[in-house]
């Protein structure tokens, strides 16, 4: 059954509420998940940037001892070669995390505004993260 007007923008208000919070808690996961895997690629490119005579040229201590303008190109190189294969590994390991923890079946239907009696998603597939699931 229909809700009324003011009901049903009320409802759509929380439902929008709702599905932003879950898109941003989803988005947090992934920058998460990414900075962490992508961290060594960051580290060693920073590096060859920092060391190089014709970017930055650091005045410490090891880019005068340990990098020359070859071996920070070589450190660029290898950060961005590395790249791909740690996005990939990034994804692959978001992908499975939502997928075991159902974080998708958190979005809600614009029809649980509109009509009373829709169950929430999570409650009907077992509660969130399936943790009452039997």
């Amino acid at each position: 059954e229909p809700r009324s007007a003011w009901c049903c923008l009320a409802w759509t208000l929380v439902v929008v509420t709702m599905n932003s919070l879950v898109f941003f808690m989803n988005l947090l996961l992934m920058f998460v998940i990414f900075t962490v895997v992508l961290l060594p690629t960051i580290v060693v490119v920073y590096f060859g940037f920092q060391c190089h005579s014709q970017v930055l040229h650091s005045a410490a201590r090891y880019c005068k001892s340990i990098l020359d303008d070859n071996s920070s190109s070589a450190l660029i190189i290898l950060g961005f070669v590395i790249m791909s294969p740690l996005i990939v590994v990034a994804m692959a390991i978001y992908c499975s995390l939502a997928r075991r923890l159902r974080l998708l079946m958190c979005f809600q239907p614009y029809s649980r505004a509109v009509y009373k009696g829709v169950k929430w998603r999570w409650y009907e597939e077992g509660g969130l993260c399936s943790c009452a699931k039997g």
